[in-house]
């Protein structure tokens, strides 16, 4: 099974770009954030005529939203709400062979990493806390289970084109990657792309619109992840981040991490 995890920057703006993805890479499942549009505009159709029969989502007005598009299909979808607010930033589904999988978009935090000046990063920590009571309550990292999205969090030094210069910088503050980690520690996830790329590597999906040549540049971000939990670890088989796509015509500031996982 391939899979792909991609913040698109809406999915409509976007869809030709999500069908060259999608024939480029031939991944069996897509989960895509920022969708950008309500449920009653979704482009299903087109994406169903992509090859994606089972497709689920859940999306807003010009904001957020995430949506799975799958080959393969899709049981027992849910869509849990987080700190009280029906913002969609999550959606879940179980794949065959009972593999549950949760795709997420977590708040960005905005600019000030002070919570108690700044509503959007007190949003995003108390974000980060309710997931890690959810999984600790409600499943087990002995259950086969996936969770990928934008995190928008770049938790190791090498997430980041500068450490040092990036730790006040909301995506890379130390409470930020605290609480990260005790999420991913609490079941015991497994980092899918530093499984294959080690963390001694400069590694980014996310390059400002800012930067007139990102790729000159190359000041990115690992913002978007891939995790398993521990009975899936031998079954992965690759990861990369398709970097390519950031160069494509009216791109996402976000690349698409693949990840292939032996479902055999």
């Amino acid at each position: 099974m391939r899979l792909v995890t991609w913040n698109i920057n809406s999915v409509r703006l976007r869809i030709d770009l999500l069908q060259r993805l999608a024939q480029e890479q031939s991944p069996d499942v897509i989960c895509l954030q920022e969708t950008k549009v309500v449920d009653d505009l979704f482009p299903a159709d087109a994406i169903k005529d992509m090859g994606y029969p089972h497709i689920a989502f859940t999306g807003m007005k010009g904001y957020n939203g995430v949506a799975i598009l799958s080959r393969l299909p899709l049981n027992n979808v849910t869509r849990l709400q987080w700190c009280d607010k029906a913002d969609c930033r999550h959606i879940s589904a179980q794949l065959p062979g009972g593999v549950e999988l949760h795709n997420f978009y977590i708040p960005a935090g905005g600019d000030a990493p002070d919570p108690c000046e700044n509503e959007k990063f007190a949003h995003k920590l108390s974000f980060l806390d309710e997931m890690a009571t959810w999984f600790a309550e409600n499943r087990s990292s002995g259950q086969k289970m996936v969770l990928v999205g934008d995190l928008n969090i770049a938790p190791l030094e090498m997430d980041v084109w500068s450490h040092k210069q990036l730790l006040k910088v909301v995506s890379h503050t130390p409470i930020e990657v605290e609480k990260l980690s005790a999420l991913q520690t609490q079941s015991a996830w497994i980092d899918a792309v530093r499984h294959f790329i080690p963390d001694t590597e400069r590694l980014y999906s996310w390059w400002s619109y800012r930067s007139r040549d990102w790729t000159k540049a190359d000041r990115g971000r690992r913002l978007d992840h891939v995790w398993v939990t521990p009975p899936l670890e031998s079954a992965l088989s690759g990861a990369s981040v398709f970097r390519d796509a950031r160069s494509w015509e009216k791109p996402s500031d976000h690349a698409p991490v693949i990840v292939d996982i032996n479902t055999e």
